[in-house]
């Protein structure tokens, strides 16, 4: 990884941060912050997964990958927070210092796989519930259950897979049912999430930090692959996100998006069914 060539990606990209808009009674809005964070606004509650406020995805805070986009919602913006949603502990997902605000600020419960919750608890967060492949949260304000991925785990050179990774199926209200798909690689997952927790009205789908695909490929998907799981889906919608934020592989800032309208195409995907989303944007499902 360390000799392969790197594509510069600017110091700063602009960024309007939004304010999230209030959701009617039996609304959904999903809310793209940036990188994997998304707000989603339910009636049954408002979620955060894989928060990330920090200015580098780092143990450190002056190295590491720095952020060149600032996240989409400000601080101060963020509505009350019922539930936080962690797939995994890597740090462009597991940010500590967000978690430990978020808990002092709201004091919701936090779901995550197997074996995380002593990160967590030495961060300082109090309510942490770890759940397996396939569990359903039970702290949850709103039907959550755990799905595979197909990564990997580590904050240290000496921790690797000793804690679990995954992605999420949310139940948000009347039928409507959100996949965050975390971290992975393409494989057989995508299909039986389909068989066991469909029919999927959104999957949120990572598509960047791909390159070397002979480094890259088992844990990352590249946007040709995430246009093959998103039809493994058989998802109505999908978003794009781990794009854009961080640089953490050679490609450059923009190859992700341009990628995907490619493999859309080939695949006869219709674009509208799978679509990148700017940074504070929102929809409503």
């Amino acid at each position: 990884m360390l000799l392969s060539p790197r594509t510069r990606w600017p110091s700063e990209v602009p960024v309007a941060p939004r304010r999230p808009p209030a959701p009617g009674r039996d609304d959904v809005v999903v809310t793209f912050v940036g990188h994997a964070t998304f707000l989603i606004q339910t009636a049954g509650g408002t979620l955060l997964i894989d928060p990330v406020w920090a200015a580098r995805a780092s143990p450190v805070s002056f190295a590491g990958p720095r952020r060149v986009r600032a996240p989409g919602v400000r601080w101060d913006d963020l509505p009350a927070i019922s539930l936080v949603l962690l797939s995994h502990n890597h740090y462009d997902h597991c940010d500590v210092g967000t978690l430990r605000a978020l808990d002092r600020r709201f004091g919701m419960p936090l779901v995550t796989p197997l074996g995380n919750a002593p990160l967590l608890r030495a961060a300082g967060v109090r309510r942490v519930e770890e759940i397996d492949w396939w569990q359903r949260a039970a702290t949850a304000s709103l039907p959550v259950t755990l799905t595979p991925a197909q990564h990997f785990s580590s904050r240290t050179m000496f921790d690797r897979n000793r804690a679990l990774w995954g992605g999420f199926l949310i139940e948000a209200g009347r039928g409507r049912r959100i996949l965050f798909a975390g971290d992975s690689g393409y494989g057989p997952h995508f299909r039986q999430v389909a068989a066991r927790l469909g029919p999927i009205d959104l999957a949120l789908l990572p598509i960047g930090a791909y390159e070397p695909r002979w480094f890259m490929k088992d844990i990352h998907m590249n946007p040709a692959e995430a246009v093959r799981a998103h039809i493994d889906l058989a998802a109505r919608q999908s978003i794009a996100m781990h794009y854009g934020t961080f640089q953490l592989t050679p490609e450059g800032i923009d190859e992700p998006p341009s990628e995907l309208a490619t493999a859309l195409r080939e695949r006869g995907v219709a674009a509208e069914r799978f679509r990148t989303l700017e940074v504070g944007a929102s929809v409503l499902l």
